[in-house]
């Protein structure tokens, strides 16, 4: 990857995070308090809708710009040549610098959604309050607190969007014989995303009650199988997918924004 190449993407992804974080936060907090283990009214309800904004607005470039980076670069370095670089193993790759864009991405992801997700179920406390609470309480291994099981959520959602929009973006292309607009992009990355969203919310629930869960419960431990049946077990299938209308739509309307506006910045960089 050149260096105007790298800048690029560095860019491109982080205005995309940021356009779409900061647009759609209200859908990212209704989520949040509808799979919080109190409910959603105890949890907040309508109030406070931005609580936790800040961590949000903090992390998003950096998240977005390390995932695009590490794809991007993934992508051209499997693709420089050898059998990767054929067009039949062309998914295969994208899910292989997906997945190590995701796992990057997460070690900046993970404290940022930590303190926001507890901001959101408790609007009564600032981000930075939240911030020292649980560094006071946990230290900086309360942060990371669900890293295993946002890596584990993310990796399958990155499998699922990230080719199945390169998939969609190659076969438009094809059909109308040059390359996609920007907001054909979009439309593309919406669709993927509204797909991944859904199929991968139960992970998401599980996530969301690792982190949110009080420090020294078996929750808190991060054991997601066990979440998921203790899940399943009091609220059945409806738990397992809480929150997947809000998250659907946030994710189709962030996907058609984050992959447009990369797209659209991409290429004016380039």
């Amino acid at each position: 990857m050149q260096t105007r190449e790298f800048i690029a993407s560095l860019v491109a992804g982080g205005c995309a995070g940021m356009c779409v974080d900061l647009t759609l936060f209200p859908l990212d907090t209704i989520k949040t308090r509808m799979q919080s283990q109190q409910g959603f009214y105890r949890a907040g309800g309508f109030r406070g809708i931005y609580s936790g904004v800040p961590s949000a607005a903090i992390g998003s470039f950096p998240i977005a710009a390390a995932f695009f980076v590490t794809y991007d670069f993934t992508k051209s370095l499997l693709g420089a040549g050898g059998g990767m670089a054929t067009p039949q193993v062309a998914p295969v790759t994208h899910m292989l610098a997906a997945s190590l864009g995701e796992v990057v991405a997460c070690l900046i992801r993970v404290p940022t959604e930590v303190v926001k997700q507890r901001t959101q179920a408790s609007p009564s406390s600032s981000t930075y309050q939240m911030l020292l609470a649980t560094l006071t309480e946990e230290g900086v291994r309360g942060l990371y607190r669900g890293f295993r099981s946002t890596v584990i959520r993310e990796i399958p959602f990155s499998l699922v969007q990230v080719s199945l929009w390169e998939y969609l973006k190659a076969l438009w292309s094809w059909k109308q014989g040059h390359t996609l607009y920007s907001w054909q992009a979009a439309v593309c990355g919406a669709f993927a995303g509204a797909v991944a969203a859904f199929v991968t919310t139960p992970l998401d629930v599980a996530k969301t009650r690792i982190m949110l869960a009080k420090a020294g419960t078996t929750t808190a431990g991060g054991n997601i199988p066990q979440v998921l049946y203790d899940v399943w077990r009091t609220t059945g299938l409806t738990g397992l997918f809480a929150g997947s209308v809000p998250r659907v739509i946030f994710i189709s309307m962030g996907g058609f924004i984050f992959l447009g506006a990369y797209e659209k910045v991409h290429r004016t960089l380039l």
